[in-house]
């Protein structure tokens, strides 16, 4: 049997750069209806684009080999096949190729498909992609954020589905950050919910998230969930992206204190078991090239974009003690967030870094109070690094504050904190002359999200490290919960100018427009300027 080829290859060429343009566009094969083929109803994701490298993510429907090509230009002349790996229901169909040895600064076009097993080798109709490799003369454009498919908010076809994956697209980023909540694995998605002003939210629904995801199957429809809207498979084919975790990919707040005893809605009440088909579903869904056999479940990296930035994605899940009222006043076990392994990992790529500038890209914000109800002796319990109490550092805010005293007396500057979570827009720089625990250089941290969920904040601030709020979008007070309707959606858009070296972060609202701007000039190596200018809009 033959591989079935795109129309597009039989168009002259002065028709062909638009069909090929239909092709990324659409990202949905057109499957053959009379023969009994593999298909790729998930699309194809890029992920972990780093210097020479990135990562082709697909999935079949039955046992299959990805089979892949990629050239330099659309007609895909002189194109380099690769052979995939095979995928089986070990993975739930699903693989990975690394492509490596890619020239910086090209516009790369790939080709996917997958051949089955048998001897008649049927081939699915492939899907296009195409991405553009970071070179030494490009200025930087990235984006960020988190929290889809939240509190039953699903794709909505009559509402435009998960349109702020458009938005995001539509400024061409190099790169995406999703900043954990990618799925809602304890959030079950109602055929319909009723939204503010008495509007009435309709979801596409699957029988996989009716319920809490409790099986490994429910766990991976989650992620199949996200990938029915063509916004998202859009996105995916266009922008390479860079995934890590929070709690809802497993179970709400979810830590080693975790009590589901009382939750009627889990016949699963072991959290180590739910972690670990969570995790297994989360490895195979995310477009990350995975660690080595050291650690092979790792999330937390460091991705390099040449001399302008690194990004250091964390995980503040896996390596961290139960929540707890968080005042202990030393550290311990139970003031573990980071951990100590990954904890001297930081620090070490933070020093030997290079690069202009470092961006944390954290699954939690430091400075704002989330809760997680109250201990049994009617203390408040938290969820994240603050304590609520505006003192010195306590509970996992010792573990902050050692990592934040590394980063000033190592003199690593021009560093920026990227998060999602709270499911608002705000932009926090933290004030060491207005802090409880003053050794630490200032710095500022952003907030965006959420990208297709509840509309939430804002919270309140801890003043153990004097965050100020210099921005931030959020409902309208007594109003929690918002729909996608409501507007208040919201992703980060980073651009960094290779001839100033200057960032400037903006926040956009689920149309595309800018609703705040911060630029930050370039500090010199071992110096600290204060001179922040800024043009906000609200």
């Amino acid at each position: 049997m033959q591989l079935l080829k795109p129309s597009c290859q039989f168009l002259k060429p002065a028709k062909l750069a638009l069909a090929i343009a239909g092709l990324l566009a659409l990202n949905a094969p057109v499957f053959a209806q009379t023969v009994d083929v593999p298909q790729m109803e998930q699309g194809i994701q890029i992920g972990d684009l780093a210097p020479g490298r990135a990562i082709v993510w697909s999935r079949a429907d039955r046992p299959s080999r990805m089979m892949l090509k990629y050239a330099y230009n659309p007609q895909f002349n002189d194109a380099i096949s690769v052979r995939g790996p095979y995928a089986l229901a070990e993975t739930d169909f699903t693989a990975r190729q690394d492509l490596t040895g890619l020239p910086e600064g090209k516009d790369v076009y790939v080709k996917v498909w997958f051949e089955d097993l048998t001897n008649a080798r049927g081939k699915s109709e492939p899907v296009v992609g195409h991405f553009h490799t970071i070179g030494k003369r490009d200025d930087i454009r990235f984006v960020w954020g988190g929290d889809t498919a939240g509190q039953g908010w699903g794709i909505n076809e009559s509402f435009g589905g998960m349109k702020i994956y458009e938005a995001m697209r539509q400024v061409q980023p190099q790169f995406f950050i999703q900043s954990g909540d990618n799925v809602y694995s304890d959030g079950p998605i109602p055929e319909s919910k009723l939204a503010e002003n008495g509007q009435v939210w309709t979801n596409v629904v699957t029988p996989e998230v009716s319920k809490v995801a409790e099986t490994l199957d429910e766990f991976r429809g989650r992620y199949k969930y996200n990938l029915l809207d063509e916004n998202v498979r859009r996105f995916n084919a266009e922008v390479p992206q860079i995934w890590q975790w929070d709690d809802h990919e497993v179970v709400n707040n979810w830590s080693d204190s975790k009590d589901l005893s009382n939750d009627s809605r889990y016949t699963e009440k072991n959290i180590p078991t739910l972690i670990a088909r969570a995790t297994k579903a989360f490895l195979e869904y995310a477009p990350l090239r995975p660690h080595d056999a050291e650690e092979s479940e790792r999330i937390y990296r460091k991705v390099s974009y040449g001399k302008l930035l690194d990004v250091f994605v964390l995980d503040m899940r896996s390596y961290r003690g139960p929540n707890t009222a968080n005042l202990q006043t030393q550290e311990n076990a139970e003031t573990a967030f980071l951990g100590a392994e990954q904890m001297a990992w930081l620090q070490d790529e933070l020093k030997r870094s290079k690069a202009t500038w470092k961006v944390i890209s954290a699954d939690m914000p430091i400075g704002l109070n989330i809760g997680d109800g109250n201990t049994a002796q009617g203390q408040a319990r938290w969820e994240a690094v603050a304590n609520g109490n505006n003192g010195p550092a306590a509970g996992r805010e010792l573990e902050v504050a050692r990592l934040l005293s590394f980063i000033k007396h190592e003199h690593i500057n021009n560093l920026v904190w990227l998060t999602a979570d709270v499911h608002y827009a705000a932009a926090h720089y933290y004030d060491p002359a207005k802090a409880a625990s003053k050794d630490f250089a200032p710095f500022w941290e952003f907030v965006a999200g959420p990208l297709n969920a509840g509309s939430f904040g804002p919270n309140s601030t801890d003043g153990t490290f004097g965050p100020q709020v210099v921005f931030s979008k959020a409902p309208p007070a007594g109003q929690a919960n918002l729909s996608p309707y409501a507007g208040l959606q919201f992703f980060g858009e980073v651009n960094i100018d290779k001839k100033s070296r200057a960032m400037t972060v903006d926040f956009k609202d689920i149309d595309g427009a800018v609703v705040f701007s911060k630029t930050l000039p370039a500090e010199a190596e071992r110096e600290r300027g204060h001179d922040h200018h800024d043009r906000d809009h609200d």
